[in-house]
């Protein structure tokens, strides 16, 4: 009993070590792989466990569903036409509710670009 009890103890300790190593840190959102040039297909990396990723178009009301979510916090979203540029997103992080940044993804980015949404991780 006292090897199970150290394991969940050891286990609760690295959780608690996981989730402060990431508070205060900004999420930032590469352009993955496979993106084209006008977004209808469009991958996103987080650095950061987000969940809930959205897009709205330049001019849209409202935000697109959100985008597919695959491990590896990655996300992927495909359109029939050619997204209106820049984009906005949207996203959800645990116990923190919906983050928003406007325009950030401006038109054309290329697999490997890095957008800072100066937002910061309160997990």
């Amino acid at each position: 009993m006292a090897s199970s009890s150290s394991f969940l103890l050891a286990m609760a300790a690295l959780a608690a070590l996981f989730a402060v190593g990431f508070c205060g840190n900004t999420v930032t959102l590469t352009v993955g792989k496979g993106t084209t040039s006008t977004y209808t297909h469009l991958v996103l990396v987080a650095n950061l466990p987000i969940h809930e990723l959205a897009i709205r178009e330049k001019g849209a009301a409202e935000f697109l569903d959100d985008m597919k979510e695959s491990p590896a916090m990655t996300f992927t979203q495909d359109s029939k036409a050619p997204l209106k540029a820049p984009l906005s997103v949207r996203f959800s992080v645990k116990g923190g509710g919906y983050r928003n940044r406007d325009e950030i993804f401006p038109a054309g980015l290329k697999p490997g670009s890095v957008i800072k949404t100066d937002i910061k991780f309160e997990g």
